[in-house]
């Protein structure tokens, strides 16, 4: 079944609704760092299994190896660059910083480039065949709700009004429906190794954002046992869901 743009937008909203509910509840009730890291844990379970369990098996059954390493390079790459120019900005602004509290605008543009990428794997996941796309998009809707409560969390360590934060926060994740549509119409321009260097391209991008991003924020807050009991029940939730 092909899905068209208006389809994968609405799919997109999902997780779209998701981070702007997470902005708004941090916004009234910030959340303690035990309970974000209890949903970065089961955010990074529920996408490392939809990677597992969806993705890799995809790529692979196309035997394309040459094409796959252009791609999951590209996206290592990619990656990295993000990290490397939020890491500047942050630098900057603390170079700079003369006021007491410090300026949310790097945060902002690191978000904002995460959430545009976010929305283009959501737009070419619907590539894949089967639920693919239908189970990345709620894998992320989990990861979004996470970053809607840090966003809004941040924000209000600033001394942003709550109506600020929750239209601060909506205007970035409306991002990821920019994303969303950039991938879905190139998802329709592309084909054969095109496809399967885009899909390399998201493996890589997904596995960082497991790694590197979800992984090491969660594990800020001292572990519990059921703290990582949560990875893995969401892995085992979308392993299922897949299955069905």
């Amino acid at each position: 079944m092909e899905n068209s743009l208006p389809d994968i937008l609405a799919f997109a909203l999902i997780p779209v609704a998701a981070a702007i509910l997470g902005a708004t509840i941090a916004a009234f009730r910030p959340p303690n760092s035990t309970v974000r890291s209890y949903i970065q844990h089961l955010a990074a379970g529920v996408v490392f299994s939809i990677v597992s369990v969806e993705l890799l098996p995809e790529i692979m059954h196309r035997q394309a190896p040459i094409d796959v390493a252009i791609g999951f390079a590209a996206g290592v790459v990619v990656m990295l660059g993000i990290k490397s120019l939020t890491e500047r900005l942050a630098s900057s602004q603390s170079a700079h910083k003369e006021a007491k509290a410090e300026s949310p605008v790097g945060m902002l543009v690191a978000v904002g480039v995460d959430v545009l990428l976010d929305g283009f794997l959501i737009g070419i996941s619907f590539g894949m065949e089967g639920k693919g796309g239908e189970l990345l998009t709620f894998a992320l809707t989990v990861e979004l709700l996470s970053l809607g409560l840090a966003v809004a969390t941040t924000l209000g360590k600033v001394g942003m009004s709550r109506t600020r934060i929750i239209g601060t926060a909506t205007s970035v994740f409306l991002l990821i429906m920019v994303g969303a549509a950039i991938g879905t119409v190139l998802l329709k321009q592309i084909s054969g190794s095109a496809m399967e260097i885009l899909l390399s391209f998201g493996l890589a991008a997904l596995l960082y954002l497991v790694t590197e991003e979800l992984l090491v924020e969660a594990h800020e807050e001292p572990e519990t046992p059921l703290q990582t009991a949560s990875f893995f029940g969401g892995f085992l939730l979308f392993l299922l869901l897949a299955m069905m």
